[in-house]
């Protein structure tokens, strides 16, 4: 029986089937298992196998061998037809993918199979095209003495990738990091969070249909501290670190690729700001909102925690954003109607509640959400809390500097476009921000004026997969998207011939 059952889609699971890791182009049990809960209903879905430390070498020294192999001989067009053949894997397995997804997350199947495995398969067939017609560079060099040279740029792999990713977007990350990795003739072994495991290994059996070579791509489940996380990014023969999560682990990651100089790129934590001007379209700036704050539970990294209002509508703006949030409907996964989602786990959920607590504490008027729902049924078992808006609090309160990453959001007022930029730039992150505005002119001024990497105007979570997506200060090193992840996964050697 497959392991990805239509109960799955439901929250309530009618068995619990094992997850294995994928190392060397073969499924392998090592090590101790742990389980993995439904964040619907608490109740366990699968046995995760935990890799240990040998398991981890195993995969690496797998990815080196890999990369000496077949695999390493292919032309940029031979491996664009690999990953054109991976994303049409995904989507013949798009059901079982929409299982997994929302099995692991408890997100609605509306935005799975919208969103999440959509750009599963999105991103394999982008980053075939852009391996295969990225320019590089190439000059002629004129001596004094009338000689002339002639230099130009080739692209060869990093080597072998740990690519590390977040339970919140589980497939989309993935396949972010891995398309532009392989694309560039990389070999990668890839840890999912311990969170999130189903539809990586649904990932790693469509590598295994689509013939790509074993060891090219190794599959390692486990944690962070003292498991397969540690373990990874610690180990010798891994050549380059990607990452997503939260500030303080991309931290210790960076500390650990520091002994050896390793290459890192990290997309990391943010605090991201909206600004809603009065000129603003009223209603489309309450509904994009209401996107931004609430999409995925809050737990998406590029998620609007701060709203700044200017005054004359902050009042008209804070009424109907709350009652907006207060009638986001729940329901289970497979309901399309569903909007609210379970957070991630109950640990999760408990300190999303603790700062629910710590923003009261903190004098704020709660204007809607601030509890857990009741539902009389098995989703009581699960991790879901109120969608939450708040306001009065200072701006150096905790509950509006720190990252909370569930569906909260505070609103205060401005009253000058400087001010509103001022309010916005002062956070420790720097990764995405909104704005809502009619005048084109402060439209344009918003981007140049903002600390962030990624700026929306009347809009959120618009995507172009060839621009640059990343952020400053804790939210991040390095970009991704396009030419720019093709320049991570890729080291350029630099070729020089004398013309006579």
């Amino acid at each position: 029986m497959s392991l990805w059952t239509p109960e799955l889609l439901t929250g309530q699971p009618k068995s619990v089937g094992l997850l294995r890791n994928f190392v060397d182009g073969e499924f392998v049990e090592n090590g101790s298992t742990f389980a993995k809960v439904s964040p619907v209903t608490g109740e366990q879905i699968f046995d995760v196998c935990e890799a240990d430390e040998s398991a981890v070498d195993t995969a690496v020294q797998a990815a080196r061998a890999a990369l000496k192999g077949p695999w390493g001989r292919l032309s940029e067009q031979e491996r664009a037809v690999v990953l054109r053949r991976v994303a049409d894997g995904l989507e013949r397995r798009f059901e079982d993918l929409v299982a997994a997804e929302v099995g692991d997350t408890g997100k609605s199947i509306s935005q799975a199979r919208t969103l999440d495995i959509p750009r599963g398969a999105a991103n394999f067939r982008a980053f075939a095209d852009f391996a295969t017609t990225a320019a590089t560079e190439s000059y002629t060099t004129v001596l004094p003495d009338g000689r002339r040279a002639l230099n130009y740029a080739v692209r060869k792999p990093v080597g072998v990738v740990a690519i590390v990713v977040p339970w919140n977007l589980p497939l989309l990350l993935l396949t972010w990091k891995v398309a532009p990795a392989l694309a560039c003739g990389n070999a990668v072994v890839v840890k999912p969070s311990e969170e999130t495991p189903a539809s990586a290994t649904v990932l790693a059996e469509v590598m295994a249909e689509a013939g790509v070579p074993p060891g090219v791509f190794n599959l390692v489940h486990g944690f962070g501290p003292l498991s397969a996380g540690e373990y990874l990014t610690r180990h010798p023969g891994v050549d380059a670190i990607t990452f997503t999560g939260e500030s303080a682990t991309g931290t210790a990651i960076a500390k650990v690729a520091a002994d050896r100089v390793k290459s890192v790129s990290f997309e990391l934590g943010g605090k991201n700001a909206g600004l809603v001007f009065a000129d603003a379209d009223l209603d489309a700036a309450v509904e994009g909102s209401v996107r931004s704050v609430f999409t995925n539970g809050g737990q998406v990294c590029l998620c609007t925690e701060r709203l700044y209002v200017e005054r004359p509508i902050f009042t008209e703006f804070c009424s109907r954003l709350a009652q907006r949030a207060s009638e986001l409907t729940y329901g289970w996964p497979a309901d399309e109607a569903t909007m609210n989602m379970p957070l991630i786990s109950k640990q999760h959920r408990d300190k999303v509640l603790s700062y629910y607590d710590l923003a009261r504490s903190e004098g704020a008027e709660v204007l809607t959400g601030g509890g857990v729902p009741s539902f009389g049924d098995a989703r009581d078992g699960g991790c879901y809390v109120q969608p939450t808006v708040v306001t009065g609090l200072p701006q150096d309160a905790r509950a509006t500097t720190e990252e909370i990453f569930g569906p909260i959001c505070h609103i205060a007022p401005f009253d000058t476009e400087d001010e509103a930029y001022a309010l916005a730039n002062d956070s420790d992150y720097g990764l995405a921000a909104t704005v809502w505005t009619r005048d084109v002119g402060r439209a344009h001024r918003a981007g140049p004026a903002l600390d962030v990497g990624i700026v929306w105007i009347n809009t959120w979570f618009l995507r172009d997969l060839r621009t640059p997506f990343g952020g400053m200060k804790l939210s991040g090193v390095g970009r991704e998207g396009g030419t720019h992840s093709l320049a991570f996964y890729s080291e350029p050697t630099n070729v020089c011939i004398e013309l006579t």
